[in-house]
């Protein structure tokens, strides 16, 4: 289901924000702390959203602090983590919107990925268009009336089409497709990352111009930007089943945690917190938004959300 990423390594023990610039290819390449033998390291992959970075930077801070680790992260490519996580690359991903293939071959085949529980977040993909644009025009949030408005939607981009902006193209979407089979008068325009994105949107906001946008819960710039989601056809299990015939809604994913399965037998305390690491979609939120619009370190933030919700995350201690 989801999206993303891009393939760089944070250096030491940071970690990397939401473009990775200047740092090594991991795409092919270990940590040097993954799978080390007799010392206390851990590896997470961190995707390249500000939600996801949020759960590492929290995850680090307390594996460091509370029990004593070395963390190392390393930013892959969102399908490509799943090899990473196979291989012993990386201990654990800590946000995964779905993937079916990879689950089945190595959950369900292979056994070298095993489940980690839910992270306690909900994620959900959708179209969405500025509240204030909705208001204006109520029918805008029907799928079946975006052609109307397909020329207030439009862009250079565009191509004389109305746009609808994702964000990068490493973004596994069905945005091509649903406009394809939807028979929509759009072209996908690709921002480039999440942060392009932002500001693409934040910018449009300023001047109260209207848009489409590929967006996703939870985030926090809705609370910057509120934005209406537009109603496309309802979701129904396997829907989505063949990529290019896909014509629904994304579906609601309860976000889920996975550990290498050498790591989840025998990975000792910092498995153990990793399993039990749970938090709401409020949680992530914060710390999302002290990383992305208060323009904290990933340390600082997580540092700020722990010394205010002792009482939540002293539960993920062995």
């Amino acid at each position: 289901m989801r999206f993303r990423t891009t393939t760089a390594v944070a250096a030491g023990s940071a970690l990397l924000l939401l473009t990775g610039c200047g740092a090594a290819d991991m795409t092919q390449q270990a940590s040097p702390f993954a799978n080390a033998q007799g010392s206390r390291t851990v590896t997470l992959s961190v995707q390249s959203w500000v939600g996801a970075q949020a759960n590492v930077a929290v995850a680090q801070y307390l594996l460091e602090r509370e029990l004593g680790y070395r963390v190392d992260t390393v930013q892959v490519d969102e399908v490509p983590a799943w090899d990473a996580l196979s291989q012993g690359r990386v201990d654990a991903i800590l946000e995964d919107w779905g993937h079916p293939e990879q689950e089945q071959r190595y959950v369900e085949d292979k056994r070298t990925i095993a489940p980690g529980g839910d992270l306690g977040v909900t994620g959900h993909i959708g179209w969405f268009v500025p509240t204030y644009f909705a208001k204006q025009h109520p029918d805008v949030t029907d799928w079946k009336n975006l052609d109307r408005y397909a020329e207030r939607f439009r862009t250079p981009e565009s191509g004389g089409k109305g746009q609808l902006m994702d964000g990068s193209p490493s973004y596994v979407t069905n945005d091509k497709a649903l406009v394809k089979n939807l028979k929509l008068d759009y072209q996908v325009v690709f921002a480039g990352s999440e942060a392009a994105q932002i500001t693409q949107i934040k910018q449009f906001a300023k001047e109260r111009k209207p848009f489409l946008t590929y967006w996703y819960t939870p985030q926090w710039l809705f609370e910057k930007v509120p934005m209406t989601e537009v109603k496309l056809p309802a979701y129904e299990e396997g829907c989505d089943a063949d990529p290019e015939k896909v014509a629904c809604a994304y579906p609601v994913t309860p976000l889920q945690k996975y550990l290498n399965a050498d790591f989840a037998k025998d990975g000792g305390e910092a498995a153990d917190f990793l399993k039990k690491f749970r938090w709401t979609t409020e949680d992530q939120n914060e710390v999302s938004l002290m990383i992305a619009e208060q323009k904290l370190s990933p340390e600082e933030a997580a540092k700020k959300w722990v010394d205010s919700h002792e009482s939540v995350w002293t539960k993920w201690l062995p």
